[in-house]
């Protein structure tokens, strides 16, 4: 496949501020603000929020009130909520709480795989079998979300090999749609590009998904490589939540208001609109007791202000 540098006329962002985001803040916020925020975020017009994880509560805390979140939410018809599910239990929480889409996950890299769930890669995804036959038989979308992709922390490199044989393992689940994470923000523009086609010969590129880090401010220069050879589904976090550097295992996720401004000097529709997005991220920060991560975020709000 050639070097195509056509940009696509569209993206679809996915926000994942509400679950990726705040999965990684020290502070654990109420469900009414959750609520206020995805619904602000659905407002604007994402048609795909990341809105709950049914996880341990033990484990991760920031998440023990998604069930209530999903209940409370008011939905906005063609917006897609998302949970995070580990295994069958969690899955049929998310059923409970009407989630439409689940999201199942596994890694690039075996050492993070052994060291994360004391599992083998292919171990941890046939491990999602029942959940994604679950998913289909109750009409579900399914979504597999493949970390540390470009990188690991404990092995360094990750072969683009492993990278495929991941997808095809994800495929063969029967995802609808796939991410391919820099769970650690290493990845620069030629990386991003040589692992975006790995993928692409295992799942279409249109199907797949970029989940850059800012942890080295190489994620926009990412997304727009990755844009270069297809890719038009991007996941971001409304004013970089998750990306708090005093947050324990925070990895940096890409501000959705700098993606925005990206994509509005490009000519991209995203059909999201950025002036709400900045709103919901000072709205968010300031829940938090600190000013938001976004730089585009901030210089908006700073040129409102006068």
């Amino acid at each position: 496949m050639t070097h195509q540098s056509a940009l696509p006329a569209k993206v679809k962002i996915v926000e994942v501020g509400p679950r990726d985001g705040l999965q990684n803040e020290k502070e654990a916020l109420s469900a009414d603000v959750k609520v206020d925020l995805v619904e602000r975020l659905a407002r604007a017009g994402f048609v795909n929020v990341e809105a709950a994880a049914f996880v341990s509560p033990k484990w991760v805390p920031q998440m023990a009130t998604s069930a209530e979140v999903l209940a409370r939410i008011e939905r906005r018809p063609g917006t897609i909520y998302s949970a995070l599910v580990p295994n069958m239990q969690g899955f049929e929480a998310a059923l409970a709480g009407g989630a439409d889409e689940v999201v199942v996950f596994g890694a690039a890299s075996e050492a993070f795989s052994q060291k994360n769930i004391n599992c083998s890669i292919a171990q941890s995804i046939a491990r999602f079998e029942p959940v994604a036959r679950a998913a289909k038989e109750q009409g579900l979308r399914l979504r597999g979300s493949i970390s540390t992709a470009f990188g690991c922390p404990y092995q360094g490199e990750v072969p683009l090999d492993t990278v495929g044989d991941v997808v095809a393992r994800m495929r063969d689940l029967g995802c609808d749609e796939i991410d391919i994470a820099d769970t650690i923000g290493v990845s620069t523009a030629k990386k991003t590009q040589a692992v975006m086609l790995r993928a692409a010969r295992e799942f279409p590129i249109a199907q797949l998904a970029g989940h850059f880090h800012d942890t080295y401010g190489q994620a926009l220069a990412n997304i727009y490589a990755a844009m270069e050879v297809g890719v038009a589904i991007f996941h971001s976090s409304v004013a970089g939540l998750g990306g708090c550097p005093y947050a324990k295992g925070a990895t940096g996720n890409v501000a959705t208001e700098d993606v925005l401004y990206l994509m509005q000097g490009l000519g991209i529709e995203t059909g999201v609109d950025l002036d709400q997005v900045v709103d919901a991220g000072l709205f968010i920060s300031q829940q938090l007791g600190r000013k938001s991560i976004s730089r585009a975020g901030n210089a908006i709000a700073a040129k409102r202000a006068g």
